[in-house]
């Protein structure tokens, strides 16, 4: 039987190149992308629903599109930034599928750059699903950070500014995951028959002094403490909350545990083409590598972090 496909967070381009994709796969008669706001460019094959996390249009869109897979990759809540609305639109997608008739498949991508209890809470929500609907096939798919030239998320902005807080005494070690490897993944996964919760990360890990240096930005220690400052400053629209997030994430380790693909490889026969670093060059180098100041290098987002306020920021920490 040809299957009816569900993309949620098409406005994305991962999730967008996600729906093309499987929408040019044989045995795949429709892809529905869905999500508050449309997606990027003409996707020929895709149709189109609008749903908004606060009222029942994503349950009416899963029940009348009569989908048997889901992938949920997110939903353009804020561009993200909103984590309490990232944890419902997942809570929401899980219920969607539980009450389903035709969902046999459900495929949602976590990431590891997620807070602990997020991250925790998204886990223990799907295992909660597979308990209720043991017939339901899932995978739980937990991104590394995903890079690449046309990635915008909390962590390449937080990297992106000419002034970047990081730990004193600190220098953490990331892993990422190309864009490319990220799609491939994905498509795979759903078209398999694979259960379970799967690492998708690059080989290798990357130190964040490594990152910065590449791409030109200029690195202010300040105490671990500072960073809940900075997250104060941020709230208050002087610089990007969700960058804001991201820097206290990398730097105070929260998300150290490393991934480890090997189940990955297992269940899929195939592993990510890109090792972390390779990926993050590949970001780099559309950044045109080194130095801001040169053309064409280091598109800034948003209004970055001012010497002033990281100087503000020292202060407040030292209690000076």
């Amino acid at each position: 039987m040809a299957r009816v496909v569900l993309v949620t967070g098409v406005s994305s381009p991962l999730a967008a190149r996600v729906a093309q994709a499987l929408s040019e796969k044989p045995g795949v008669r429709r892809v529905i992308g869905a999500d508050s706001s449309p997606p990027p460019g003409d996707l020929p094959g895709i149709e189109y629903a609008h749903v908004d996390l606060h009222d029942g249009s994503l349950d009416r869109v899963v029940a009348d599109s009569g989908a048997d897979l889901v992938l949920h990759l997110g939903l353009d809540t804020a561009k993200g930034t909103n984590r309490e609305d990232d944890l419902l639109g997942t809570m929401r997608v899980l219920g969607a599928a539980q009450r389903s008739e035709n969902v046999h498949r459900l495929v949602v991508r976590s990431s590891a750059t997620l807070e602990a209890d997020d991250a925790a809470e998204v886990e223990q929500h799907t295992r909660a699903l597979q308990r209720r609907r043991p017939d339901l096939s899932v995978a739980l798919m937990r991104f590394a950070n995903l890079i690449g030239p046309s990635v915008d998320t909390p962590l390449t902005r937080y990297m992106d500014y000419r002034v970047v807080p990081t730990v004193m005494g600190r220098d953490p070690r990331v892993q990422f995951l190309h864009e490319d490897d990220g799609v491939e993944a994905l498509v795979r996964m759903s078209l398999s028959d694979r259960t379970g919760f799967f690492d998708v990360s690059g080989e290798d890990t990357v130190p964040l002094s490594h990152c910065l240096r590449r791409i030109g930005g200029q690195r202010v220690p300040v105490p671990a403490r500072g960073l809940k400052v900075l997250r104060g400053v941020a709230k208050h629209g002087r610089i990007g909350y969700a960058s804001a997030s991201a820097a206290r994430a990398v730097n105070t380790g929260l998300h150290a545990a490393r991934l480890d693909p090997v189940a990955l490889r297992t269940a899929l026969d195939w592993a990510p083409s890109y090792s972390s670093i390779e990926a993050f060059e590949s970001y780099a180098h559309s950044r045109g590598g080194v130095g801001r100041g040169r053309p064409g290098g280091g598109r800034g987002r948003g209004a970055g972090l001012r010497p002033v306020h990281v100087i503000a920021l020292a202060r407040a920490t030292l209690g000076r």
